[in-house]
Order: C-alpha cells, then structure tokens, then sequence
C-alpha cells in the first residue's frame, strides 16, 4: 500500500532535518537520494540507477548520469551553493544518447539544500524550493508516490456579475410590487432571452437593441414591450401577423412552453431599465448555464445573495464526481475506439441510449455538466468519423444523437426546477454551437421539440420510476440537503422515519442518507444503476456509518470510489466552510476501486486504486463500528467528565478567582483548577467551586459564592428542560459528578487534525475534568502508551466523528471498539510501559511547553518524536507478536493505511467472537 500522505510529509520533515546543512557531492550524494525516495516509500534500487553511462550532446565523450529512472526522472547534484542552471544543462545533454522510451519527463536538480523540479510537459518551466520546504512540496512528485494529482477548471466570474445584476433588477420589481410567481417566470424567460440575445438564438443583440431603442427612458413602457416580446417567441412564425414590428419579425418561435403562460404586466421605471440594459451589458455566451443556475435561485433572498453562490455545488467539484461515475469510463471506451469507425459508432449509440437521473437536482448544475460532457464525447467521435471530410458537413443535425430528454430530474421547489429546465436548452445550444464552429453549419433546435424531465416534488416521498423506470436508467448522481439531525423540520424527520422504516437508531442520520437508500432501492430493481452523492462527511464518521450501511449492505450496496473529505469551493464570495465527500456506490464489485484523498482538505486531490473502500472510506474491510457502552476489549472504562449546567456562575478565570479570594479568603479551600479539552491542550488556567463537602454554614459565611450558587439555581429553574430544573435544587453543585477519586488519564473530545498523536496526559485527582473531556480512571503507563501511539492514532482518523475538520472523539465509537493488542506474556507490556515513560519524561523537558506547542508539527520537538517513535515500535511490536502467536500471518503496519486495514481485521476478528446475545444487545444500544 501507498503511504498516507499524512506520513510522506513526516518523512519529507524528518529528510529536511536530517540533512540540513549537508554540503558535501562526492561523500553523501547516493545516500541523500536513497533517502529522498525513502520519503515517498520507495526503494531507490527498486526503479533507478546511480552512474548510469550516456552519451552528452556536446563532443563525443560519454559522461555519467547521476540519477536515473528510465522514462521517468534524471537527477543531477551537485556540491552546495554549485548553479543549478548549469546542473539542468547538464541533465539535457544527455538526452543525445538516450532512446525515447528512457528520455524522462521529469529532470530534478540538487545541490543538497535547493531542488529544483522541470516537468518537460508541464506548463511550469520549473519549480524551486529549499530543502526545509519539502514537505509542502509533496504533491509535485506523485510520480514517485503513487498519488496522482488531478486538477480541475474554476468558474468564470462573469457569473457572479450576472446574477448580482439580476439580483438588484429582482429587488427593484418586488420593492414596486411585482412579486412571487409571476417575478419568478418573469426572470426565468429574461434569462433565456439575455443569454439567447448573445448566443446566436436571437439575431445578434436583438433583445438589447430592442429595450435599447424601442423603449422609453423612464421605463414606462418596458413591460409592455416585454409582454409583446414573449408573446412573439410563443407563437409559430406562419401565425404572426403580417403587420408585425420589424424588430419583432425576425425573433425565432420558441415553443418548449416557456413563454406560454399570460403573465400580468410589469411597470418598469427608469432605474429598472437601466439595470436590465446593464444586465444585457454582458456577454452572456460566457454564462455556465450549471454555475449560474443555482446562482440565480439566489437572486430571490437578499440575505442568500450576500453570500451569492455560496451554496451552490461548484463546476470543479461536479467534474469530481461525474468523472469516476461515468465520463473517465467513456472516454477510455473512446480512447480504445481511436479511428476504428465500427467501434465509433457503437460508442456513439451507446452515449445516446444513456439515462440519468439527478434526485435532488435544485437548478439543475450536475445534470447540465454531464449533458456537455456527453455532448463534448459526442463531438469528438463525430470528428473522428469525418475526419476526412473536406467541405461543409450536410444536414449535422441528424448526426447529433445525445439530447436533453435522456435527463431526469425531482426538485421540490417550483423555481429551481423551471431554472433547471431552462438551463438545460442553454447549454443544448451552447454544445450545438461548438458543433457548428467544427463543421461549418449553424445548428439550432428550435422550436424547442424535447426537454429534459424536471418533477417538481419531494424526492422522499415520489417514486423515482414515476420520473424514469429503473430499467431505463444508468446513473444516479447529484448533490443531496446538507441538513443534520438537529436542524431537520419536523416534516423531514417524518420523511426520514419513512424511508428508514425497520431501519434502528435512524434519527442519528444526516438528510442527505435517505437519499443512499431511494437509490439502493432503485438498484434492487436493475443492478446495472451506479450512484454517486457529493454529501457531509458526517455519514462517514462516528455512529452514523453503522446505521447507514445496516441499511445499505443487505441491499448489496458497495462503495466502487470515493473522494475523502475536501472542502466545499467556488468562485464567489462568501464562499461556505462545508466538509464534503464524494461517494459512488452500486451492486457490482469494480475490479479497479478508485480512492481521491486530500493532502488538504482545500486542496487538489491524489488518486490511489483501492482494493476496497469500506463506509469509513478506508482501503480496508467492510467493517460497521457501532456504539458501544462497554469496550471489546479488557481494558479499563473510560467515562466522561462532569457536567456543570451552572450557565457560567461555578466556573472563574484568573482575575476572578483573585477578585473573589480579596473578598472572600475562605473560598480557597473550594476552589479548583478544572480541565476541559482547550484547558488541557492549550495550558489555560481556569478555576471552578466544587462544593461537594461544603456544609451549609460554611456556604452562608461565603456571601459572595453564595450570590453565584443562587444565580445557578436560578437558571437551572427557568430552563426549558424538566431534568434541568431538577437540578435546580441542588445548585451547589455539578449536575453530573463523574469526578475520578483517582489519578487518570484524559483525552480531549476535540482536538486538531493536523497532529500526528492524540495530545492526552496524566492528571490529579484534584484537577476537575469537565464534559469536553473523556477521562480513564485506572488507565496505567500501558494504556498512556497505546493511546498515544500511531495505531490508535489511524483508528481514530477514520472511525471518529469530525467537528468541521477536528477530530471529535467518541468513547462508545473510538475507545470501545478499539482493537488492543492481545499480549503475549509481560514482555510486550513492559516494553510500552517504558517508552510511554520516555514519552512523558520528553514532554517533562519543556515544562513551560503546552501539548498544543508540543505537538505542533511545526514546533515539536525532536527528542519527543524520536521517543514517540519508539513507543511506535514496541506496540506495533506487540500486536506482531499476538499474530505470530495466534498463528495469523504477520501484517504489515509501517504505513497508516497498513494499520487500518489490519485494525479493521481485527476488529472484524473479535467483535465475532462475542457472545450471541452480547453482540444483539450491543447492536440495539448502536441503534
């Protein structure tokens, strides 16, 4: 397996450490690149040679290669502070005496400190960076790691412009009074007219010139004109009157039934013109008719509209989806085809037979981009089967198969689903302008004869096969509610009920896994139906998985590629902070499964072949983690910590512990230093009464930590909740006292993902551990050791739940399904109580550290690592050894996808072995 990307930038920190300043070609030059390739996993000797002899281009004398890797990479070094240009040059002269199979198409130069990377068919002439700086440079070498790294276009910002113009049009006729429906279809055909207008549907600048010289300044007249305009496009050319205006005469009959409906009139002032002038302004022909659609849905809500697009599935993160769900397949079968006009045509039909269906289509975005891409397949097989051709093709329309009618739809609201319609012509006659620029004739589909098939209905409750039969269909695809359980109507939680009947513990589940399960039951019906939902990373993680995928596995659902969690993008400001993934799921098991994963969650992604994807989207078994109450293996409880419910008033920062004990001396005795997560990683003083011994006559002499016992009572007899007032009769203290009598181990809920260990730690009894806080309280130096150690730190990256992109941990989900290490006799255990002492007395050197300094990975400290990798090493040690003594072939686990898929085993291994009954009462307690 490939190393996690996590792990070659660790590596890439610790080559950057190791070999700063180093100067030195002659002595260290082999072994530098030995460990260079180390970094991304590879053996140096698996792929490239040192010294290789080649002929130079200047002279005849043969020199040597340094580095070499036929077709792929030559490296040239040098001594420090050596030119680099004069390296490079070096490299090329050596290409004389290369074939072209080994000519590479990579040359990096070094002279230990400096890189510098061509890419001879890349666009960048090069890329240079020093040394330290390895690390963020990881991604230019997929070539060497495995991971391949795709890039996708952004949006014109001409969109943007388009719907902020429209928007303020919008605003200026509802303000006036022309509102609700008819605003709408009013806005929806000025769309279709603005981008007709520039797009060759309308003689060039019809609509313009007409509002521009037809209409008066002050607007009055505007709407009739616009009444007129509509009624012209809705009527056949042989039924027009004969005295029609002459601007009007040479307007194209529409049909589709867009300009069918009679709507009232607007009445237009002079501001309103001049925004519809300014609207008309742009060139339009530049419009996404994808991107723009949802943006537009937005010119409705001026508060949606100051994030405009914020909430709309970009252009580049449609591509994401519809590439491995079915375009990268097509374009291999046209690949494969190259001028064979037999397998042509056989792939021309088949693109023209394909069925797709967008359940939760809002605008319409995903089905229009897979419409131009298969119009853009189309196009390029139409040029292979007349690539002779010299003159004009004849009659293009009849060779043009795909159209918009193999489209499908459901949208519960009616004005996205008249956009999605709309938007669908806009890009026909875009896609048919592109046909027209390579064969020489204009082709035009009016009137409009099909269109694509948008329900307006609740997707939940509305037979897809009402929209299109499952025996018809193909694909699946689109970008479902991002709506958790908390924020669900009451109206979506009676839809979720119903499509999750039968279904235990459904109401942990996001909006959008019911989604999973409509189209799981379309698949049921034709197993040939492939699926892909971009959706919140939520269902990934935490207890939602194990509901999820109880309904979808007996359905024979499997997960055939995935993008992992990436950050929502798009080209308008405002831009949202959702954490998305991508999941493409059918009956049938690909032989090649696709996994996308993300250096950064706001960066490009690199794509590795999987040898399978579970729910967790981890190369590993399908495994469902669900909610424990009591871990699977022999170790000790882990709980939460306390709970106040004091609304602030037992709990003091610094200044108000020294305000209160002016007043108050005698409060010292009661005040303690409490922890929570952010106390415990980030080293913040806070300080809370803890009253349980105090008697009432001690509190009475208090009045100053009396006043804030009466404001807790206070509150907690006002609340809302029947268990909160409860409290309210004893407002001294905590509600929950889960405080341990002991010294224990604690283990923030949330902490950074940009850690490489679990920043946990030891602490005293005296010290209070809050809610944000799981605490252990017979936790040993063992049990320190392996918690904090690389295995336990890849189980919980992908069984956790997430709080945006942190880890959130769980101890019913994480903790209490962790696979330990069974061990063999008191060796092993020894081993790891020893280093986790290392790790602790390497913490202890830098007492004024925090364990958020500590375990920065910019900050910390080589001694630490060094001793965490240690304790690395003895526990992976001990679950070698509890496979060799079981008699199970020994895994690899040097890599943190090695490790997941082996914790996945083996945690399959023992959950098996539970009693029958203790495994049905724990699955009702998951549900």
């Amino acid at each position: 397996m490939p190393l996690s990307l996590n792990e070659i930038r660790d590596r890439a920190r610790a080559f950057a450490r190791e070999w700063d300043g180093e100067t030195s070609e002659r002595a260290e030059a082999q072994s530098f690149w030995n460990d260079f390739f180390h970094v991304f996993g590879k053996k140096r000797r698996s792929v490239a040679v040192y010294e290789q002899k080649a002929k130079r281009f200047t002279g005849t004398a043969s020199g040597r290669i340094d580095l070499f890797w036929p077709g792929v990479m030559l490296a040239e070094h040098k001594s420090a502070g050596v030119d680099l240009d004069a390296a490079f040059d070096q490299a090329t002269d050596y290409f004389a005496g290369l074939s072209e199979s080994e000519k590479p198409q990579y040359i990096l130069v070094s002279d230990f400190q400096r890189f510098r990377l061509y890419d001879l068919d890349g666009r960048e002439p090069h890329v240079e960076f020093p040394l330290a700086e390895l690390h963020r440079e990881i991604g230019r070498f997929g070539f060497i790691s495995g991971y391949q790294t795709r890039s996708y276009k952004e949006e014109d910002p001409v969109n943007v412009q388009a719907a902020e113009r429209m928007g303020r049009l919008y605003d200026a006729l509802k303000a006036a009074g022309y509102d609700g429906h008819a605003l709408e279809v009013l806005l929806v055909r000025l769309l279709f007219c603005l981008f007709a207008d520039d797009t060759g549907i309308f003689p060039r600048h019809a609509l313009h010139d007409l509002i521009d010289q037809r209409t008066s300044e002050d607007g009055a007249d505007l709407g009739g004109w616009l009444a007129r305009l509509f009624q012209v496009l809705n009527t056949p050319e042989d039924r027009r009157q004969s005295t029609l205006d002459e601007q009007l005469v040479e307007l194209p009959y529409v049909n589709g039934r867009l300009f069918e409906e009679m709507l009232p009139l607007a009445d237009f002032n002079a501001a309103m013109r001049r925004q519809l002038l300014d609207a008309s302004a742009l060139d339009w022909s530049r419009i996404s008719p994808a991107i723009f659609g949802s943006m537009f849905q937005s010119v409705m809500d001026a508060k949606a509209r100051r994030n405009l697009g914020a909430h709309y599935t970009s252009e580049k993160n449609i591509l994401k989806l519809i590439g491995p769900l079915f375009l990268d397949g097509l374009k291999g079968e046209l690949d494969k085809a190259r001028q064979d006009t037999k397998k042509l045509a056989q792939l021309h039909r088949k693109l023209a037979t394909l069925r797709f269906l967008d359940p939760a289509c809002g605008c319409g975005n995903f089905l229009v981009i897979a419409y131009r891409e298969l119009r853009l397949l189309e196009l390029e097989i139409l040029k292979r089967q007349f690539a002779t051709q010299q003159s004009v093709l004849a009659h293009v329309q009849d060779h043009v198969l795909v159209d918009v009618d193999q489209f499908h739809g459901i949208e519960i609201e009616e004005f996205p689903a008249q956009i999605a319609q709309v938007a669908m012509w806009l890009m026909d006659h875009q896609m048919n302008l592109r046909v027209a620029e390579q064969f020489g004739e204009t082709m035009v589909r009016l009137p409009l004869k099909k269109s694509a098939a948008i329900l307006h209905g609740n997707a939940l409750r509305v037979d897809w096969n009402e929209v299109v039969g499952a025996g018809e269909l193909d694909y699946i695809l689109g970008n479902p509610p991002f709506i958790g359980k908390k924020e669900q109507s009451a109206e979506q939680k009676t839809d979720m009920r119903r499509v999750f009947a039968g279904v235990n513990g459904a109401g942990v589940l996001d909006f959008v896994a019911a989604w999973y399960v409509k189209a799981a039951a379309m698949m049921q019906d034709n197993p040939a139906i492939r699926s892909a939902f971009v959706s919140t990373n939520s269902i990934t993680q935490g207890e939602q998985v194990g509901v999820l995928w109880s309904a979808l596995y007996p359905r024979g659902m499997h997960i055939q590629f995935a993008h992992r969690t990436f950050k929502w993008s798009n080209e308008a400001r405002g831009k949202a902070a959702v954490h998305c993934v991508i999941i493409g799921f059918g009956q049938g098991e690909l032989a090649q499964k696709r996994l996308f994963t993300y250096e950064a969650i706001d960066g490009e992604s690199h794509e590795v072949i999987a040898d399978n994807i579970n729910p967790y989207l981890a190369d590993a078994v399908d495994a469902l983690v669900v909610r424990r109450e009591h871990p699977i293996c022999d170790v000790p409880k882990i709980n939460k910590g306390s709970e106040a419910t004091d609304f602030g008033h037992l709990f003091l920062d610094p200044d108000e512990r020294a305000h209160l004990l002016v007043t108050t001396p005698e409060a010292d005795r009661w005040l303690r230093r409490v922890y929570g997560g952010d106390e415990l990683i980030n080293g913040i003083e806070r300080w809370c009464l803890w009253l349980v011994d105090a008697r009432p006559e001690e509190l009475r002499q208090m009045p100053d930590v009396l006043a804030r016992v009466e404001r807790v009572r206070h509150e907690r007899a006002r609340s809302g909740k029947a268990r909160t007032r409860e409290w309210a009769a004893k407002p001294s203290l905590f509600s929950e006292n889960r405080q341990p009598d002991k010294p224990y181990l604690a283990v923030p809920k949330v902490s950074s993902e940009r850690r490489s260990y679990l920043p946990i730690g030891f602490l005293a009894p005296e010290i209070i551990a809050t809610g944000s806080l799981q605490v252990v309280p017979d936790a040993t130096a063992f049990h320190f050791g392996v918690l904090s150690s690389a295995m336990h730190m890849s189980w919980m990256r992908y069984t956790c739940g997430r709080m945006k992109s942190d880890y959130q941990y769980s101890n019913s989900i994480v903790y209490n399904n962790f696979p330990w290490p069974e061990l063999v006799g008191d060796k092993h255990r020894s081993a790891i109580e020893v280093e986790a002492q290392g790790v602790l007395d390497a913490r202890a050197d830098f007492p004024d550290s925090t364990l958020a300094d500590l375990y920065d990975p910019l900050t910390m400290p080589r001694d630490l690592i060094k001793a965490h990798q240690q304790l690395d090493k003895v526990v992976v040690a001990a679950y070698l050894a509890a496979e060799k003594a079981a008699g199970r072939k020994a895994p690899k686990l040097g890599t943190d996808a090695e490790r997941v898929a082996f914790l996945f085993e083996r945690y399959q291994q023992i959950v098996s072995l539970l009693p029958t009954e203790n495994r049905k009462r724990v699955a009702r307690r998951g549900s």
